[in-house]
């Protein structure tokens, strides 16, 4: 006789995902004095890809050549990714920091369009991006934010591989893999930082808490909701990161955005949702941003 597994209403269990994804950004923020952001990255992708290959089991042994060609870029690009971020998040608030690397997507889904409504998304993605620019000395650092959209486009690149990457090995297989490979471009920065040396019983604590709450409960979560919610109010939904990334800068770091910045939040924020819902073929927001 089958345990009847427990399962969540996919709404809160997207909602507990954001929820989750960006306290696992506030913790990885406190890690960053010690380890610095290739230190903290390689162990939240390292303890991350460890779990998952424990979990998924992930059969490298059976993989074709056509999935080797698709995984392993689309691993990479996860690393990278996930390594300009924590880049950016040293230097740039938490809200910014998501609010900026979600112009990768954005602009992803607005690619090709020839809807003349969707320049109404673009103007107010580029409303955004001025409002948040320095134009007034607003203390917003430009290298910090010159990561945060280098991280953006890293995400754009991430879903279009992740999609080919689906068309050719499950979900759960490509994931698991695909994070195995993300250690590569990350752990010799890691390696080279000196910061491993620095680890102690409370530190490795603290970064296995960064790989549950910013990978591993992220994924599982929104894997079930994927279950039964349509694609495109999930990707709707996952607009609200930056929103959600704020209020916990604010609340967990007490990080402080002006009328401006927050201004600029809600017209990304709209901007994404909007583009979700009027492209033909929208842009997803995939598990492993996983980003954050």
């Amino acid at each position: 006789m089958n345990t009847p597994r427990f399962s969540l209403p996919p709404l809160l269990a997207v909602l507990l995902s954001i929820i989750s994804v960006q306290g696992g950004a506030a913790i990885a923020k406190g890690l960053f004095p010690v380890l610095g952001a290739a230190g903290t990255t390689s162990l939240r992708i390292g303890l991350s890809a460890l779990v998952l290959a424990v979990v998924v089991r992930p059969q490298l042994g059976r993989l074709q050549p056509a999935q080797w060609r698709a995984v392993v870029p689309y691993g990479l690009a996860l690393g990278l990714m996930n390594f300009l971020f924590y880049c950016a998040l040293v230097r740039v608030p938490l809200g910014l920091a998501v609010t900026l690397e979600f112009v990768g997507p954005l602009g992803l889904a607005l690619a090709g369009s020839r809807r003349w409504t969707d320049l109404i998304w673009v103007v107010l993605a580029g409303t955004g991006i001025a409002l948040i620019a320095p134009w007034g000395g607003n203390g917003l650092d430009l290298i910090g934010a010159a990561f945060a959209l280098a991280a953006g486009g890293c995400w754009a690149i991430y879903i279009v591989l992740g999609q080919r990457t689906a068309a050719v090995l499950p979900g759960q297989q490509a994931v698991a893999i695909g994070m195995l490979f993300a250690t590569l471009p990350v752990l010799p920065f890691g390696l080279a930082s000196g910061s491993f040396l620095a680890l102690t019983p409370h530190l490795l604590l603290l970064a296995a808490l960064l790989a549950l709450f910013s990978s591993v409960l992220p994924f599982s979560l929104e894997m079930q909701a994927l279950k039964t919610m349509p694609t495109r109010t999930f990707s709707i939904l996952m607009s609200l990161e930056p929103v959600a990334a704020a209020l916990s800068g604010w609340l967990l770091l007490n990080e402080q955005l002006t009328l401006g910045q927050w201004l600029a939040v809600a017209c990304i924020v709209v901007a994404s949702a909007g583009a979700t819902l009027t492209t033909a073929a929208p842009a997803a927001h995939t598990t492993e941003n996983q980003n954050s």
